[in-house]
């Protein structure tokens, strides 16, 4: 074992708050293999396991029902630890929503979009972040947690100073509701996922990962990129290392690979050797 290694161990045994410098575990967001999957789930998971992952967060069961899905993710030596779920999904039914994360055996809930069309106002936070908290304090009490994964839209600056985002911080409560950055939809809306993490330390606490061609457009707060500015860590302008420094010093609990790439196949490996090669 690397003597770094050791040493974040023996800290995080000890409760040190130096045990932040720890990697998180690496997980893998399913709906990177989408395609792979929905054709053929046992298939696809074979795919996954190749890769030496065995912590994935669930999109969506594939068509299957989430007790015929949970039973290929058992039978592939994987674990669900945070699965999507659409905000609809859970304006619509909860206890559902709520119910199908445990038969997955996910601890968290993520929302990955707040439906809106133009620019996300001040009002559209407040109503989404009164849901949110609404919806956390029953998923806190089913003994789950829930999270939201901006895309974009939720960093336009707003005509009375501060950004949708900011609001949504503000108006929930830490105990009932997490971020999870995609440091890619962060630097395609303009922002510095290093400065956003300083920023609200407390309140991010999984990674996606995925870097952003060279040359790519910034500055856009719809949620969507061409297929080609998504590209492999380490191969585009992001500065991965730095993010990752940053996320361990204030505690992320989880670096989530996902691929939006032309080629997830072959680029989920490309990504996964490159975390390797700058741990600390």
């Amino acid at each position: 074992m690397k003597k770094s290694k050791l040493l974040a161990a023996i800290l995080l045994a000890s409760g040190s708050a130096l045990a932040l410098e720890v990697n998180p575990p690496l997980g893998l967001q399913l709906v990177s293999l989408h395609e792979r999957l929905n054709a053929d789930v046992p298939g696809g998971l074979d795919l996954v396991k190749s890769y030496g992952i065995t912590l994935v967060e669930t999109a969506g069961t594939c068509g299957l029902t989430p007790e015929q899905f949970r039973a290929q993710i058992d039978a592939h030596g994987l674990k669900v630890f945070s699965s999507h779920f659409q905000y609809g999904a859970l304006a619509a039914d909860l206890p559902k929503v709520i119910a199908e994360a445990k038969v997955l055996g996910s601890g968290n809930i993520v929302v990955p979009w707040i439906p809106h069309k133009g620019v996300f106002t001040a009002a559209m936070a407040r109503k989404a972040a009164a849901d949110f908290n609404s919806w956390g304090a029953t998923i806190k009490a089913a003994g789950l947690r829930l999270g939201y994964h901006p895309h974009g839209g939720e960093f336009e600056e707003l005509p009375e100073g501060g950004t949708g985002f900011d609001v949504l911080i503000q108006e929930t409560d830490p105990s009932l509701v997490f971020f999870e950055m995609d440091i890619f939809w962060v630097a395609h809306a303009g922002q510095d996922p290093v400065a956003l993490l300083k920023k609200y330390p407390a309140r991010w606490k999984m990674f996606h990962l995925k870097d952003m061609r060279k040359g790519a457009t910034t500055g856009i707060f719809t949620g969507q990129a061409p297929i080609t500015d998504f590209v492999p860590l380490g191969t585009g302008r992001l500065d991965i290392p730095a993010i990752l420094a940053e996320g361990r010093r204030i505690g992320i609990e989880y670096d989530i690979i996902e691929d939006e790439g032309v080629d997830h196949a072959r680029n989920i490996p490309v990504s996964m050797r490159y975390l390797d090669s700058i741990k600390p």
